[in-house]
């Protein structure tokens, strides 16, 4: 960590599934680290808060914050005076920092003293002087109000807005997206998120450690096994209980599942969305049968509830072994035939190709992860640069494309889709003998971190626990925090019509970052 200040006494917590470190820091330290951080091009993983009251009279509140290093997972925690609670705005040097600290400001009320003072999750569906995440604060309901959100205005002859959402013609996620637009051509997109608040953060507090993870696998349904991982990492750093080495390898045969499962459906919608109706159903046959397969092995479509802290809910026998790895040679074969389909169809790469690009500075700068980052050649992937037992055995290949657009995005879900069936292969062919499951318990007033790559990208789960035993605080971060701003930018100078394209090809969730 030679780039840091060396004044910051970082304490390693070298019992979690990533090397992580932690330290408390002053504001001046913080932005001397913040400053180091970006001009070595690190990212910024995560920011969040925390009502501190009960512990710190003077010090009521603190900032957190999460960055990758070299080394692994850095915690910063900022004190935050209980009167006045103000941290510096950080998204100039960390753009996704923004719509982060506004969400710190709407539960917390610990506010950035710069930047963007709008609020972000708050949607007028609660007072501006009710925080859900103090802890004295009662659960109360209010009704919902109409707001009149400040949207940033493009002036000019011939612009004029176009509203989209937040409900849409489809079965999808509630989210609200105003373009700016010359005929058809985006001069800017503006989206504004929150509908799928549900107060998932506030809900953890008092849980049972040991059930929390039926919680966390909720977060984003789709990512269900990245997000149950996460937190059972966390859960069994504050335990100091590993799980059996069958389980690690028996999570990763879970996680790839998923992520296969994931980039057929999308693979198929984007078929779809280019009127290629043949593309939309031959993937959602394929993602059928291999939820199916979850179903009969592992008892549940989607997987929920099979990662446990401690290990895992369920095995593998030899017979099931077997059906994996004979499912995973036809369903290769098959995904080969439909990539020569897709890579010929004139139509659909006539509207992939050049569609919805982010350059590779572009993404940088903007700190994009997971998937759609190394469609813009940012070569990240938890698996292979912060990789957990088994990935460390495993050692799976990371998948690079440098064009930005929407064809690159579909690129990386085929190669990533052949890469995981590999390593299915593997794991099935390779599971170690023994128990799956460790004796779980509680630890008082600890720290955990979880730090999983999901098929979006990288699902950091921070925990601690209270005096009890019990929950006393939990964020779940999803990589669509990064991402979300990034398409903004995809959208300018592409056609409203390919929005809905754009859009699929990064399939970012809503749920996941709204809580």
């Amino acid at each position: 960590m030679q780039f840091l200040n060396q004044a910051i006494e970082f304490k390693p917590l070298a019992e979690h599934a990533a090397l992580t470190f932690a330290a408390r820091v002053s504001t001046r330290e913080l932005l001397a680290f913040c400053t180091a951080a970006h001009q070595a091009e690190r990212r910024l993983i995560a920011l969040w808060g925390s009502d501190e009251r009960d512990r710190d009279a003077k010090f009521g509140y603190a900032l957190h914050l999460a960055f990758d290093l070299a080394e692994g997972l850095v915690c910063l925690t900022l004190p935050l005076p209980t009167e006045n609670p103000e941290f510096p705005d950080l998204a100039l040097a960390f753009p996704a920092a923004d719509r982060m600290q506004r969400t710190v400001r709407d539960l917390l009320g610990a506010a950035p003293q710069d930047g963007d003072q709008r609020p972000w999750l708050r949607h007028a569906n609660w007072p501006a002087d009710h925080y859900p995440l103090r802890r004295d604060t009662p659960d109360t309901r209010f009704a919902t109000c109409n707001e009149n959100y400040p949207f940033v205005r493009v002036e000019g002859d011939g612009v004029h807005e176009v509203a989209v959402g937040p409900i849409h013609a489809g079965i999808i996620e509630p989210g609200h997206f105003r373009f700016s637009v010359m005929g058809e051509s985006v001069l800017r997109l503006e989206e504004r998120l929150g509908w799928k608040h549900k107060g998932i953060e506030r809900r953890f507090v008092g849980m049972a450690l040991s059930d929390g993870a039926r919680l966390a696998g909720r977060v984003s349904g789709d990512s269900t096994v990245a997000y149950a991982w996460a937190y059972s990492q966390a859960a069994e750093a504050i335990s100091g209980t590993p799980p059996p080495p069958r389980a690690l390898w028996l999570r990763a045969l879970l996680l790839e599942h998923e992520r296969v499962a994931n980039h057929l459906g999308d693979l198929g919608y984007l078929g779809n969305d280019v009127a290629l109706a043949f593309g939309l159903t031959q993937f959602m046959r394929l993602k059928e049968d291999w939820t199916r397969l979850n179903a009969r092995l592992f008892g549940h479509r989607l997987l929920m509830d099979r990662i446990v802290p401690g290990g895992i809910a369920v095995d593998l026998d030899a017979q099931g072994a077997q059906a994996v790895i004979d499912h995973c040679h036809t369903l290769a074969n098959e995904v080969r035939q439909l990539k020569k389909i897709y890579d010929e169809h004139a139509g659909l790469q006539d509207r992939f190709l050049s569609t919805g690009r982010i350059t590779p500075q572009l993404a940088k700068r903007l700190g994009m992860i997971g998937l759609a980052g190394r469609a813009s050649a940012q070569a990240w992937d938890l698996r292979c640069n912060h990789p957990c037992e088994p990935y460390d055995q495993l050692a799976p290949k990371m998948v690079i494309e440098r064009n930005g657009d929407v064809a690159a995005r579909a690129l990386v879900r085929f190669a990533e889709i052949s890469e995981s069936l590999h390593l299915i292969h593997k794991i099935a062919s390779d599971l170690p003998p023994g128990p799956i499951r460790s004796e779980f318990f509680s630890a008082a007033d600890r720290r955990g971190f979880g730090w999983i790559e999901g098929w979006r990208g990288d699902v950091l789960v921070a925990l601690e626990t209270g005096t009890d035993g019990q929950i006393r605080r939990c964020h779940c971060h999803d990589p669509s925090w990064q991402n979300w701003p990034a398409l903004e930018h995809a959208a300018i100078d592409n056609i409203v019509p390919d929005f809905p394209l754009i859009n699929k090809s990064f399939n970012l969730s809503y749920a996941g970052q709204d809580l």
